[in-house]
């Protein structure tokens, strides 16, 4: 085998290496939010207190996923865009339902020219 082969051969195992060392690390940060249901009920409240400083809890039941547990921030974090969104479509929902006055061909002019006037080039 050429000196050529051998370097090409030990950049890809280089490569290799890398990869499967930071595919064990994702897995493993992955698998510090999942938690087995036999895990806390032997071990109580606390290993779900320390699973959520890491994120959301993914709990583990007759090996499948089964819920997933929330601090009160990131759940008010979620149902905060929720609300924001439904009030959004709830406006936007009423101004559309208000049936708008016709306008005239002046009016519409006047409102293009002030739009194309805020336009820069």
């Amino acid at each position: 085998m050429g000196e050529r082969s051998k370097s090409v051969g030990l950049c890809a195992f280089t490569v290799i290496l890398v990869l499967f060392w930071v595919l064990k690390v994702v897995l493993e940060r992955l698998m510090e939010t999942v938690i087995s249901a036999q895990e806390i009920k032997r071990r109580g409240i606390s290993a779900v207190d320390q699973a959520l400083k890491e994120g959301p809890v993914h709990v583990i039941q007759r090996n499948r996923p089964r819920y997933v547990i929330l601090s009160v921030e990131s759940f008010q974090r979620l149902t905060a865009g929720v609300e924001a969104r439904t009030r959004l479509w709830n406006r936007l929902a009423v101004e559309d339902s208000a049936p708008a006055s016709p306008r005239s061909r002046q009016e519409l002019d006047r409102e293009l020219q002030a739009e194309r006037e805020g336009w820069s080039d």
